[in-house]
């Protein structure tokens, strides 16, 4: 249920970032919606509904990794709309919202903390306490 959840608010949350555009310029209520949508809402649509949900360790990794994905697709579309001269706000919103809302119902990009855990294996001792064999090496 709380799986469905977030889906539905990453899958609209690129819609309510293009609303807000329709605010009187220089309202936060107008740039704050647009830069926490690009700024996240690409890379959470692609990295967070995973199937069994997310562990502790998973979610920060999660919202780690979205940030530059997000910031990487939202210069790719610019960069794109500037080269063939047709930037504007609504036609770069408009193919982010759309690709975060039909990304949003597939299931999350696998992530390694996801499907590892937060608890090393049994007996998998870090290397800095290694004994060390004959003649000290590496």
């Amino acid at each position: 249920m709380t799986q469905n959840r977030i889906r539905g608010v990453v899958a609209v949350s690129g819609w309510v970032a293009f609303a807000a555009t329709l605010l009187p310029g220089g309202s936060p209520l107008r740039w704050l919606p647009v830069l926490l949508f690009v700024c996240l809402g690409p890379g959470l649509a692609l990295l967070h509904p995973q199937r069994q949900g997310l562990r502790p360790g998973a979610r920060l990794e999660a919202f780690a990794l979205a940030a530059p994905i997000s910031l990487s697709l939202a210069s790719l579309a610019a960069t794109f709309l500037f080269l063939v001269e047709g930037f504007s706000v609504t036609a770069f919103l408009v193919p982010l919202a759309a690709f975060s809302t039909a990304v949003a119902f597939l299931p999350g990009l696998p992530l390694p903390a996801a499907t590892r855990g937060a608890v090393e294996p049994e007996g998998a001792g870090s290397f800095r306490f290694r004994k060390r064999g004959p003649g000290g090496g590496r």
